[in-house]
């Protein structure tokens, strides 16, 4: 009783919040990616400038196949705009390049987040590809196996391997919010942009943000439920 009183109500505002953030980024970026600025810098040109007033000039940006597949990449120090960014001009594109610059201002300065991040990215790859794995499993073998102890304690490394899982997404979270934080402030400090322009930009940014708190929100509450299902296990040992 107390599992269905917890975790079917998360599970649904679990899924609506999901929804909600993707119609949200959506909707935000198709609007203002046709609200073009009229300082006469695109993306890239952005990117590059809000590197360079931070001193960071060693940081090379490339273009990237997709719509909203802009990234940076630590290994190689490059900064890749997708198609619908690299060379635009809207307030959409311009605030997505900034923050994925200040990801690289980020990573050149050593922000803790980020350095963190960067550490859990290959713990994280192999939890995220084994934790499921141990978790059925684990099920498997105390449901239809006498040994229900050796089934419960795989099932317990699958809880493990996945609450790996939502720790980076917890670390993600303020390397997102720091990165927006950045942006903004550099295109405000530049003087290039109007305040309604940099008010686009940051609703584009705010509705990215969401969708980064919708997935460590659904992470923590299927953690959850997996703690209390472990629970359960325990209290039939």
């Amino acid at each position: 009783m107390i599992y269905e009183i917890i975790i079917y109500p998360l599970f649904i505002a679990a899924i609506l919040l999901s929804l909600y953030a993707q119609i949200k980024i959506s909707g935000t970026y198709r609007k203002y990616a046709s609200y073009y600025t009229r300082a006469g810098r695109n993306a890239t040109d952005v990117a590059r400038m809000v590197l360079s007033d931070a001193g960071v000039y060693d940081v090379s940006i490339g273009r990237v196949r997709g719509n909203l597949t802009d990234h940076f990449d630590p290994r190689s120090n490059t900064l890749a705009l997708s198609d619908t960014t690299y060379a635009s001009y809207s307030a959409a594109a311009i605030g997505v390049a900034a923050h994925e610059a200040g990801h690289a201002i980020q990573h050149a300065e050593g922000y803790f987040p980020i350095k963190l991040r960067s550490a859990l990215v290959p713990v994280t790859s192999f939890a995220s590809r084994m934790s499921w794995l141990f978790i059925m499993l684990g099920v498997f073998i105390t449901a239809f196996s006498y040994s229900s102890e050796f089934g419960y304690y795989v099932l317990l490394v699958g809880v493990a391997l996945f609450a790996v899982t939502t720790v980076f997404q917890l670390v993600t979270l303020p390397c997102e919010f720091n990165a927006s934080h950045r942006a903004i402030r550099a295109l405000k400090q530049s003087g290039l942009y109007s305040s309604d322009e940099l008010s686009a930009a940051k609703k584009v940014l705010s509705a990215a943000a969401l969708t980064y708190v919708a997935a460590t929100f659904a992470s923590a509450v299927q953690l959850l439920r997996l703690v209390l299902i472990l629970g359960r296990r325990n209290n039939r040992r």
